[in-house]
């Protein structure tokens, strides 16, 4: 019976696994922004929790257009089990550091199933790939301009402050 399924499957057993491990990933974000979004809470960084509680909205919404991808695709979607995630942070300017060390991970991942596709000739999954790194470009600017802040501002005084406050108004223009 897995034959005929394997059969009538529109990805491979390999595809299928990366995409699992995509989810896993996506749902580890989503986390580690929740994650970070209590700890400005905590230390007072209004605007910053903001920030990271949609950012764990966008990364939920994310593993769930993976996992309904490889249903869509006759997939075994896996709902994943998240350990691991770090809890505090040494200073305000970590946080933002540790946020863009992970989308640039989430980005390296998706550019791994995107040539892993291409070897295989899976276009179709490749085309469902183009939107997340198009995502992923505006996720890592997100990420550089807020640490740019830091760079601009300072943290001395109401450096800190003035930064929480900013944060929220970063945009993307992707030109288009």
């Amino acid at each position: 019976m897995k034959d005929l399924i394997r059969i009538r499957s529109l990805i491979s057993a390999e595809v299928e696994a990366l995409l699992n491990q995509q989810v896993r990933k996506e749902a580890f974000s989503s986390a580690v922004y929740l994650s970070m979004a209590s700890w400005c809470n905590h230390n007072g960084y209004d605007y910053s929790s903001e920030y990271f509680f949609k950012q764990a909205d966008e990364e939920r919404q994310h593993q769930l257009k993976f996992f309904k991808y490889i249903l869509d695709m006759g997939g075994n979607a896996i709902s994943p089990e998240i350990t691991g995630i770090k809890q505090e942070y040494n200073s305000f300017r970590e946080v933002f550091e540790d946020a863009l060390d992970q989308e640039i991970n989430v980005t390296q991942s998706i550019q791994n199933i995107y040539a892993r596709c291409l070897k295989e000739q899976d276009f179709v999954t490749n085309e469902f790939l183009n939107w997340f790194l198009k995502e992923q470009r505006e996720e890592e600017y997100k990420a550089r301009r807020a640490l740019e802040l830091f760079d601009v501002i300072g943290e001395e005084g109401t450096g800190r402050w003035q930064i929480d406050r900013h944060i929220g108004d970063i945009k993307y223009d992707s030109g288009a």
